[in-house]
């Protein structure tokens, strides 16, 4: 079932289902280091043309300065998803995903950290927000420095030819996550009252 739903979302949205699929969840800003991720993407196609962007929350106040770095792309190389409500089939959709904000305080907590990794997505990350807690290099996610395009393409690639190294983080990730989950904030929270 799963499966299907991804199929249709990428027919929903019109994105090519035989190219491997790097993800984007961010509102057009600045901030957000998108110009970084689709410069690095330029990058990739270049000598890889079976990879696809896909940019969903694709709206924001900076959405002009994103739309001229989207013109650099080759024509049909990214997608983009104004508004997805389900957000499990998105991720899903993914092969990499990649969240790169420009400093360590863009994000107050950075719910999308969390999201990626519960997914079972293999992702790229600088680090913001809660993700300087808890995202460690090359355990959970590989982690690039904040303003560089060489550096996210670089780990884009090992991600998708390392295949041993993708899940591994998958399994971290995903167990690394557990300490968000409903039950153990509560269990925390009763600890907390006790006291």
């Amino acid at each position: 079932v799963y499966k299907q739903q991804i199929v249709e979302m990428k027919k929903k949205y019109f994105i090519p289902d035989n190219k491997i699929i790097v993800g984007v969840i961010s509102r057009y800003m600045i901030l957000k280091g998108l110009r970084y991720v689709i410069g690095a993407f330029k990058k990739l196609i270049e000598t890889n043309n079976k990879i696809h962007l896909v940019l969903a929350n694709a709206n924001g106040p900076d959405a002009k300065m994103i739309q001229k770095e989207l013109s650099f792309l080759p024509k049909g190389s990214y997608s983009e998803i104004a508004f997805e409500k389900d957000l499990f089939t998105l991720y899903g959709m993914f092969d990499v995903f990649v969240h790169c904000p420009i400093d360590n305080k863009v994000e107050a907590f950075g719910q999308t950290y969390v999201e990626a990794l519960a997914s079972g997505v293999p992702s790229v990350f600088t680090l913001s927000g809660i993700a300087n807690d808890f995202i460690i290099h090359e355990r959970n996610a590989l982690v690039v420095d904040y303003k560089n395009k060489e550096q996210i393409a670089k780990a884009i690639e090992r991600l998708l030819s390392d295949k041993k190294l993708a899940g591994e983080i998958i399994n971290n990730g995903i167990s690394d996550v557990e300490m968000f989950s409903l039950d153990n904030m509560i269990h925390k929270l009763k600890l907390l009252y006790k006291k």
